[in-house]
């Protein structure tokens, strides 16, 4: 008797199967990329708009809504560095102090802040650290009356003080928060070989935490930077003098309601002051993404 045996069932699919996926593959591909493009062509619109309008003669601007202007007039630029009481210049200067001290100041206590709480253990540590994490959720227009009142009685306003000094105090939770995340994603076998070496908690601080933290701090940084150069609440309400004016309340100045509005040199000097976030945030592109993976906040 005789046994017939049947051929093994095939184990790769029909070639037309095969080429019929791949080329289906490729136009969901494609139609994914060309949604990502129009969505990111239709985010930057106004920024395209914004430059363009920059170099259009003024009767122009809202009459012509194409991004290619018929007619240029790059005199906006001139004029309006030139427009206000002072040049622009004073108030890019007054923001890059702002800047500056927030920068420091965040970088400096909210990364102790957060050293503190990811690598030490003290008594209270759980409900300090669940008070920082409820600022998270006030709004900042509950603050604005109290703090504005207390800076007054103390002769602050008017200076830069009320918006640098808070800075020094480990204010903002979000900062410190992210750096938590990060201090507690390494071994704590590096601060207990230090300790074993005679290290103290400032030097583990200093020397072991703060030079593999660059991810971290270059996140701080960056938002830092990027949020209070753009700041125009907090500079509006503590700065009232010209001289003291930030770049984001000079701009303000462009537009009068009763001898109407300069859109030309508002939005020239407006593309002036997005270039400096524009250079930081290209500089600082892969720490920031680097920071925001290693910490957690992706």
């Amino acid at each position: 008797m005789t046994v017939l045996k049947t051929e093994d069932a095939p184990t790769t699919a029909p070639a037309p199967v095969t080429h019929r996926r791949r080329r289906g593959a490729r136009i969901r591909a494609f139609i994914k990329h060309a949604l990502l493009i129009a969505f990111g062509l239709l985010m930057i619109y106004p920024l395209l708009w914004m430059i363009a309008s920059s170099v259009k003669p003024d009767a122009l601007i809202f009459r012509e809504p194409s991004l290619l202007p018929t007619e240029t007039d790059f005199g906006h630029y001139a004029d309006g560095w030139n427009a206000l009481s002072h040049p622009f210049g004073l108030y890019l200067m007054n923001s890059a102090i702002v800047v500056l001290g927030a920068l420091v100041g965040n970088l400096v206590s909210c990364s102790m802040a957060a050293y503190a709480f990811a690598r030490l253990k003290f008594r209270g540590r759980g409900f300090f650290f669940g008070i920082m994490m409820v600022t998270l959720m006030v709004p900042i227009y509950v603050l604005i009356i109290p703090q504005y009142v207390m800076f007054s009685e103390i002769g602050w306003v008017n200076t830069f003080l009320p918006l640098i000094v808070p800075k020094f105090l480990a204010t903002d939770a979000f900062f410190i928060f992210l750096m938590i995340q990060f201090f507690r994603s390494l071994p704590t076998e590096l601060d207990e070989a230090a300790k074993i070496d005679g290290a103290g908690y400032w030097r583990i601080y200093f020397r072991i935490l703060l030079p593999i933290s660059l991810p971290a701090l270059a996140t701080t940084a960056i938002f830092t930077f990027i949020w209070t150069w753009n700041d125009f609440l907090g500079q509006l309400i503590y700065l009232t003098k010209p001289e003291l004016q930030t770049a984001p309340v000079a701009l303000r100045n462009y537009v009068d309601a009763t001898s109407g509005a300069s859109w030309g040199s508002l939005f020239a000097m407006s593309v002036v002051t997005l270039i400096p976030v524009f250079i930081v945030f290209l500089v600082g592109q892969r720490y920031l993404v680097k920071g925001i993976a290693t910490t957690g906040m992706k």
